[in-house]
């Protein structure tokens, strides 16, 4: 009989909903609205302000003003988080930003335009008019976006309040599950639990999880893990908290807020299809030829595919090209390779040494499942001397706050091939978690880079 370790998916809400997948999407429409809502602004600001000028010499200047201010300004806003979830929520993050993003794009095309030596080009009194009018539509058009994102509610920003044993009264913008009836228990021997857990949660922007004491550690790295905005309720703070808590429930911490905003997610997801898409295209050669000899030399598929943890400790299908024998496959990584495994054939061990097996997680990338740079994933077998990972360091969860990747900080330091000691592992987690901790587009960058000092290591066999 299926129960919930083996089968995920039997955990559901009360109203038979499995997660909250609405949500952001929600969110990215009334972005995209605020946005079209913005150019809007801008552009009749300028037209106003070129209506206003009378002399016919300066007539048309403007316009490279127009071309180069919008661009300016769409850009300024996305780095500095106009368009995000906590900017919607608050009247003044969002005039704030807004009119940081307008000075700051003004600036700009100033800076710009001096560097080009074509300042002769430029209107300043139109300038400041199209900004003074700019500033006042823009500040108009706020008001009813946000109470837009007020009336939206839980559609807007969805909620989810977890009850394991200890009640806790909250408002009706939660939605709340009983995690006995549900039967999920936070245990961190069980990846199918925390599997589950990660389907169940996602798609939701806050989860606040009620629970007694001694299970506090455990629901924290659970949140954590899933890489979701987490809360633990802490009912022994109230004579010491602030007494006006969210939704009306009793006073707690906030033990994960998510690794990557919106935009960096983006940020993330634009580098990682730049790189892998013209990659494919441009391996095709070798990919069509290592496939070849694959097939020629033994019977099989050419490609082998195996489960393993991947974002928010979901689980996910890796693929690779195959390097053992077919009849010695090992579907959940049990047994990890060695110098002299009898199991890897001639081709498969060139393609190891060389990496090459790992380039059809380029198409992992492309779907969506891994990224270029991230914490390696790893089989739910493998094993840290006689011990399963997660039986080492219960840490081992929070790397998967990211989405797995080709390459990462701890194999350009060196830390890859098989782990015969559990300090194999430690060194490898620490270096996961530094990453997840410290994330950045450069750091990406730099580890792209040095991967192509370690695709030959002493240690990829």
């Amino acid at each position: 009989m299926a129960t919930l370790a083996s089968d995920p998916s039997m955990l559901r809400l009360p109203n038979g909903r499995y997660g909250h997948p609405n949500s952001r999407q929600v969110r990215l429409a009334v972005y995209g609205i605020q946005f079209l809502l913005d150019f809007a602004a801008i552009y009749i600001a300028e037209r106003i302000a070129s209506g206003m000028h009378i002399t016919d010499h300066m007539a048309g200047h403007l316009d490279p003003v127009m071309m180069m201010l919008f661009p300016a300004y769409a850009l300024i806003a996305f780095l500095i988080n106009c368009y995000s979830f906590d900017a919607m929520m608050s009247a003044t993050r969002s005039l704030t930003r807004m009119a940081s993003s307008l000075a700051l794009s003004f600036g700009l095309i100033l800076v710009f335009t001096f560097a080009l030596g074509q300042e002769h080009t430029l209107s300043r009194p139109e300038m400041f008019k199209t900004g003074l009018f700019a500033l006042a539509l823009l500040t108009m058009v706020r008001p009813p976006m946000l109470l837009l994102v007020r009336r939206l509610g839980n559609a807007f920003l969805a909620r989810l309040l977890i009850i394991d044993g200890q009640p806790a009264t909250t408002s009706a913008e939660f939605e709340v599950l009983d995690a006995r009836e549900a039967g999920l228990t936070p245990d961190l021997r069980n990846p199918h639990m925390l599997d589950a857990f990660a389907a169940l949660v996602h798609g939701y922007d806050r989860v606040v999880v009620s629970c007694p004491a001694e299970r506090r550690e455990s629901w924290a790295i659970y949140l954590k893990g899933s890489g979701c905005w987490g809360q633990l309720l802490i009912p022994e703070l109230h004579a010491i908290a602030y007494s006006g808590g969210a939704g009306g429930m009793a006073p707690g911490i906030v033990v994960s807020v998510g690794p990557l905003n919106m935009r960096n997610r983006i940020l993330k997801r634009i580098f990682d299809l730049s790189i892998a898409v013209p990659a494919v295209i441009a391996l095709s050669p070798l990919l069509f030829l290592t496939a070849l000899v694959i097939k020629l030399e033994s019977a099989g598929p050419i490609l082998f595919r195996q489960r393993r943890m991947g974002r928010g400790n979901q689980m996910f299908h890796v693929y690779k090209f195959r390097s053992m024998r077919v009849e010695c496959s090992d579907a959940d990584g049990n047994r990890s390779a060695s110098r002299d495994d009898d199991r890897i054939t001639r081709v498969g061990r060139i393609i190891r040494a060389t990496s090459i097996d790992e380039l059809p997680q380029l198409f992992n990338v492309i779907l969506g499942d891994m990224s270029l740079v991230g914490p390696r994933p790893h089989a739910l077998g493998s094993l840290a001397g006689e011990r399963l990972f997660w039986h080492v360091d219960q840490r081992y969860w929070l790397r998967h706050a990211l989405k797995p990747g080709i390459t990462g900080l701890a194999q350009v330091r060196g830390y890859r091939g098989a782990t015969d000691r559990e300090e194999d592992l430690v060194n490898r987690l620490q270096s996961d978690l530094e990453y997840v901790s410290d994330w950045s587009i450069v750091g990406d960058i730099s580890i792209l880079v040095r991967t192509a000092v370690v695709l030959a290591h002493k240690n990829a066999y």
